[in-house]
């Protein structure tokens, strides 16, 4: 058997003093092996980071600290050795990749002089054989032209870059241990693919260990020996990858899986987890999960679990797995079908939106009179249409131009040229009192909420905000009105109106900016990557709310995405978009059942699955998007195709119909080709 690398034994943390003292990490044990990928899955809160965060004794300061346990590296045990100690294991012995670059990269430090602080400090490289060691690494991750990049910053680097580069500096310490935290929330699933294959492929040439914290249960079917579910501070669940996905036992573990939104799942309402993650700052009595379960009964309130099962290696925290157990739980809930409102289907293929031919250009400028001496193509020559009561996603990755057009249709940026109709109003001539009246009809749920609402107002002044501006709702009393019943709606009490922003979850804020967004009486809704940062679980609860909404209310939504998942469950028609234009359009069946495209085949080749013995061959696009400001001529993706022809670099293809709606543009599907 191979030698069990890191081990901890009932680990726990405290933060903070008297009765409000959090306990994010409360008796965690579980060990790796050398060259083994441990995955920690759980939702946000449940104490994955923190964890991480102890093994390292990187506890936020002051009120942080380790109340007991065992942490051994090597049979060492970590947790004696003083803070000396500990500087030669952080970033030497165990390396860490955290979630999120930007914060974790200094800005005003090139990225080579950043990776040679760690050889410094580690290895004792300067000068030379340092900048031959960062060249080595940079290389090793995948990142060409590592001359130039060497000295540049981190703004100059993509977000799968900047990602890179983390790994880059963890790696120069030659870690025993690397500790991936979240490593590809919202990146897009081509480059989440790199990323993920550059830690394989490293763990592979070097014997590393990887413990991998995410909530991504794709990532973890394919990267992961061993899973642990995290709960409320405790490991709940432990087994190795196959049988974990083959029969989850803990029901939060089910839960989890039973939230994955997918294609066969369209006319069903999502399982939802309802409530969240409890305060760390309480003492328990009986299961955590119980206020959360569908097969909670008596005793799981009134007694804690015991850990059943061969060794801390495998099992489950749970009453129900007690042979001796005598009262048999309520059966799970059966999946409720929502079959779209008669009203709305009476109303539905009538046209709502017609985009033609739209460009949104930003002109370059130089010099001391800042002539123009470019441009950044971000959407150039967009078209699409939106029937009444109907769903189309727009994907790509990150830089197409996605965002660009939803802000162009909203008229949140004018358009360079082309054409936006809605309801046969065309939108580009509006201005002033005229545009504005029209607003109430077309609004956007961004992709951060948090930053989207004033942390200074509550949620009912938030809300109310628009209704004044677009005056309606009547008097002051008939809007406070209006305003419970919004927050009724989008699954919220009316006493959180007089909260603020801060006051709430992630999954919540959202819920603010829908209720936000429906308040002016909307016919389409632009939803900018919505889901792209949440949990499963409250990823669920978004979703079977959009498409409650969608039935009751007629709504239509542009759906800007890269989780090709959400778009599956959600879409009526899906438009694919590379370098500010769409190359492949149609049914979402269609489109994400048979490809036409390159581009799309690439995609969705990347995306993570958790299905047992799939076998895909995953298409690596080579190099990164190249700049709207000078896109290569002919077609735009032909740099990176594998099916790459002379024809494809003279002239942009046209518009191809393969199929009743499904068109492409691919010299591949047409008679020039």
């Amino acid at each position: 058997m191979t030698q069990i690398l890191l081990k901890v034994d009932k680990l726990q943390v405290r933060i903070g003093e008297g009765a409000g003292a959090i306990r994010p990490v409360d008796g965690v044990s579980f060990s790796i092996r050398r060259g083994e990928t441990f995955a920690l899955l759980g939702e946000s809160g449940c104490g994955k980071s923190m964890t991480a965060l102890a093994l390292l004794r990187l506890l936020p300061r002051p009120g942080g600290e380790i109340t007991g346990g065992s942490v051994q590296l090597d049979g060492e045990e970590l947790l004696a050795l003083t803070e000396s100690g500990m500087r030669s294991v952080r970033g030497g012995r165990i390396a860490m990749i955290f979630q999120e670059p930007m914060t974790s990269l200094n800005p005003v430090m090139s990225i080579g002089r950043q990776i040679s602080e760690s050889l410094e400090q580690h290895k004792g490289l300067r000068g030379a054989a340092a900048r031959e060691q960062v060249l080595e690494l940079l290389r090793a991750v995948g990142i060409p032209d590592v001359e130039r990049r060497y000295g540049e910053y981190p703004h100059q680097l993509s977000g799968g870059m900047k990602q890179r580069v983390m790994i880059a500096i963890a790696l120069a310490g030659d870690p025993d241990l690397l500790i991936a935290d979240e490593p590809t929330t919202a990146l897009d699933v081509t480059i989440q693919a790199q990323v993920l294959d550059v830690i394989r492929d490293l763990q592979r040439q070097r014997g590393m260990a990887v413990l991998l914290i995410t909530h991504d249960l794709g990532v973890v079917a394919g990267m992961a020996d061993r899973v642990a579910v995290m709960y409320a501070g405790q490991i709940v669940e432990q087994a190795p990858r196959e049988q974990f996905f083959a029969a989850p036992q803990h029901p939060y573990s089910q839960k989890l899986f039973a939230a994955l939104p997918e294609s066969s799942k369209r006319d069903q309402r999502l399982t939802v987890i309802p409530g969240s993650v409890p305060p760390l700052n309480q003492a328990f009595t009986g299961c955590r999960f119980a206020d959360r379960c569908h097969a909670a009964w008596d005793r799981c309130r009134r007694e804690t679990p015991r850990w059943y099962g061969s060794d801390h290696e495998q099992g489950v925290l749970c009453h129900l797995a007690d042979p001796a157990g005598a009262t048999a739980p309520r059966a799970a809930e059966a999946p409720v079908s929502s079959p779209p409102h008669a009203a709305i289907q009476e109303r539905q293929g009538e046209q709502l939106l017609d985009v033609e031919d739209l460009k949104i250009w930003f002109p370059i400028h130089k010099g001391l009179f800042k002539r123009v001496v470019g441009h950044v193509r971000a959407v150039d020559g967009v078209s699409m249409s939106i029937p009444r009561g109907q769903a189309l996603a727009l994907v790509g990755e990150s830089g197409c131009g996605k965002t660009t057009v939803g802000k162009g249709i909203l008229q949140l940026l004018r358009p360079t040229a082309g054409s936006v109709r809605f309801q046969d109003v065309e939108l580009t001539q509006l201005k002033g009192e005229a545009l504005r009246r029209r607003r109430a009809d077309f609004q956007i749920i961004f992709q951060d909420p948090f930053s989207s609402m004033n942390p200074r107002m509550s949620v009912g002044d938030i809300i109310e905000e628009g209704m004044t501006a677009q005056r309606v709702g009547g008097n002051a009393a008939q809007r406070k009105e209006r305003i419970a019943g919004l927050l009724e709606q989008v699954g919220l009490r009316p006493e959180h109106a007089k909260r603020y922003p801060h006051e709430f979850s992630g999954g919540q804020r959202q819920r603010i900016c829908i209720a936000r967004t429906l308040a002016v009486n909307p016919k389409l809704i632009v939803c900018d990557e919505p889901t792209s940062a949440l949990d499963v679980s409250v990823q669920a609860q978004i979703l079977n709310l959009l498409q409650d909404l969608q039935r009751q209310l007629g709504l239509s939504y542009l759906f800007i995405t890269h989780d090709l998942s959400v778009v599956s469950y959600l879409a009526d028609r899906v438009a694919v978009m590379y370098l500010g234009r769409i190359v492949e359009e149609g049914d979402v069946r269609d489109v994400l059942d048979k490809p036409q495209h390159p581009y799309t085949q690439a995609l969705l080749s990347a995306v993570p699955t958790i299905e047992a013995g799939t076998e895909r061959k995953v298409i690596r696009l080579e190099g990164d998007m190249p700049s709207p400001s000078s896109p290569p001529s002919g077609c735009h993706f032909h740099p990176r195709c594998p099916h790459a022809m002379a024809v494809c670099k003279e002239a942009y293809p046209a518009v191809t119909e393969t199929s009743g709606g499904h068109t492409v543009r691919c010299y591949l599907y047409s008679d020039a080709g």
